[in-house]
């Protein structure tokens, strides 16, 4: 059966979308990130006769959607969440139910160089016990790593490289807040220090710079103790003579 030409697939795409748009009443918009086909597939399977996912290109979602409104002017909310790689999900069931059915698919996927990870992934300095032909998948992440008795061990742990990075731009993130916290509230008994400005923390501090010697703790006097002479005590010394033995006996 030969394939169809571009243009007649966007035409018969586009009045997909619309029938969809007008048959069901509600709509999920799904992210679809490192979403392999097969995986894809099982989704597609579990929503059997409850939802319809319909994938495709942004630009022409978008366009099919904005031809639409006319007919249903609530469309347009849906245009500023078009973005990225995303699906549609059309269902008549409750939007609780499919969400279920679409989080029970999730999956975790391994790490892709470029790839945004949802969670924050700490790597500590270790030794993976990995061989030496894994080091590509390091380098690709920009992780430094060394060869250490034929395995491959990551010198340092990348937290602190994250952390130096972001406080030297000044983009918070979980690994950097905690010492911005600690510069910042410095920089607060500094100007303390300086000006008639005061809080709590800063009044210890105040109080010490006006009187160093309040602070400072007594020295206790050292006592010299005699000590009483003790005798002498004469150590005898025993010869091998006396315990009935020569050396060469």
């Amino acid at each position: 059966m030969p394939r169809e030409d571009r243009k007649t697939w966007k035409a018969k795409y586009f009045i997909k979308i619309i029938e969809l748009l007008d048959e069901y009443p509600k709509c999920f918009i799904v992210g679809a990130d490192n979403v392999s086909s097969k995986q894809m597939q099982q989704i597609r399977a579990s929503l059997r006769d409850r939802a319809i996912i319909l994938m495709g290109k942004n630009t022409m979602m978008r366009k099919a959607i904005k031809g639409h409104i006319n007919n249903n002017p609530d469309l347009e909310k849906l245009l500023p969440h078009i973005k990225g790689n995303v699906g549609l999900v059309f269902t008549k069931d409750e939007l609780t139910d499919i969400r279920d059915l679409l989080l029970a698919n999730k999956v975790a996927a391994p790490a892709r160089a470029g790839a945004i990870a949802p969670n924050d992934v700490i790597i500590p300095a270790q030794n993976t016990g990995l061989g030496p032909e894994k080091t590509s998948f390091f380098q690709a992440l920009a992780i430094p790593t060394k060869i250490s008795r034929g395995t491959i061990e990551i010198i340092v742990s990348f937290v602190r490289n994250v952390a130096a990075v972001c406080l030297a731009i000044g983009y918070p993130t979980v690994a950097s807040v905690p010492h911005s916290i600690i510069n910042g509230f410095k920089n607060l008994l500094a100007v303390a220090a300086e000006t008639d400005i005061t809080f709590p923390e800063a009044e210890k501090m105040k109080a010490y710079l006006a009187d160093p010697t309040a602070f400072a703790v007594a020295a206790p006097v050292a006592t010299e103790e005699k000590e009483e002479a003790k005798p002498a005590e004469e150590s005898e010394e025993e010869s091998d003579d006396d315990m009935g033995f020569g050396l060469f006996d």
